[in-house]
């Protein structure tokens, strides 16, 4: 096929647990922040992407979970303030990094390897996300598997139309594209290729998430997804989701086995605030940073034709 006839990349978002905007205004905020930080560093590819009809899309998988939107205007000034701010401040690093937090990562890390803890150490908040998650691992009513298909269907519609894709998974919904890669893989649905899986504030370093994915009770080439070319982890510095944020030595398999060309994980500082109040998950936060701008662009350029090509 030559470069005349190459299709446009895609860059697919999956969001995590709670309930989202509308998916139009959702989608309009999330790309604002991934633009905000793509101009920092390659503007001809924020211009790009802006100018791409289909090149940024997200799966609104949570209104089908919870029934109900989250109130844009809840976020706004927030959205507004991080993308005025270039780069972590010290004390958005000193406070990410704080013993506070340290402490709770570590209770958190043994409530993982401690199940019958998880009822004393756990907050409300994490009580509510746990109940959450035992509903998609469960799949109550085949809500897993409605989610997943919800997937499916735009990553077999990119791969039929030979679009290159960038998946990126927050949260939650690493996991829901980790194991709607492996049923892509595995079970019959059809041949997808991700070029690039990036995952932001991932669960999937937990022992909980990793007896629970999809492929667990298996070994070797089965145990895994085989149609990601690479994989790059991001977690921010403090994100209790992520508490676990190597995810290399936990499926390092996969180089081994020849399923992935490259694996990397990376750390970076999320400086995203909400009513005055840290939130080193928060998914705006993950996309304006410069080292996911940085991942984004770097495949972006490799794979719009026009960039590549020079028109």
């Amino acid at each position: 096929m030559g470069s005349d006839d190459l299709a446009h990349p895609i860059v697919m978002y999956v969001p995590g647990l709670l309930p989202k905007p509308e998916p139009g205004v959702h989608r309009e905020a999330l790309l604002r922040c991934l633009l905000a930080g793509l101009r920092r560093i390659d503007e001809a590819v924020a211009d790009s992407i802006a100018a791409t009809q289909g090149g940024f899309d997200i799966i609104s998988w949570t209104y089908d979970f919870y029934r109900e939107h989250r109130d844009i205007g809840i976020d706004v000034q927030a959205i507004d303030d991080v993308i005025d701010q270039p780069a972590a401040s010290q004390r958005d690093i000193a406070e990410a990094g704080s013993w506070k937090r340290r402490l709770s990562r570590w209770v958190y890390s043994l409530g993982d390897r401690l199940p019958f803890l998880i009822p004393h150490i756990a907050s409300e908040r994490t009580e509510l996300h746990l109940r959450d998650l035992h509903r998609y691992v469960a799949d109550d009513n085949g809500i897993a598997e409605h989610t997943r298909r919800m997937l499916k269907i735009p990553l077999q519609a990119a791969e039929k139309g030979r679009h290159p894709i960038l998946l990126i998974g927050h949260s939650m919904g690493s996991v829901i594209a980790y194991d709607t890669l492996w049923e892509l893989s595995h079970a019959g649905d059809g041949r997808v290729i991700v070029d690039l899986f990036l995952t932001m504030g991932s669960p999937l370093g937990q022992r909980y998430m990793q007896r629970r994915i999809r492929g667990s009770g298996l070994t070797g080439r089965d145990r895994y997804p085989n149609n990601i070319r690479r994989w790059k982890n991001f977690s921010a510095v403090g994100d209790m989701t992520a508490i676990d944020p190597w995810l290399k030595n936990d499926f390092g398999e996969m180089l081994e086995l020849g399923l992935l060309e490259s694996f990397e994980d990376a750390e970076l500082y999320n400086y995203f605030y909400l009513d005055g109040a840290l939130n080193v998950h928060a998914e705006y936060g993950y996309l304006i940073n410069e080292k996911i701008a940085r991942t984004v662009a770097e495949w972006w350029r490799g794979h719009d034709p026009l960039m590549s090509t020079g028109r």
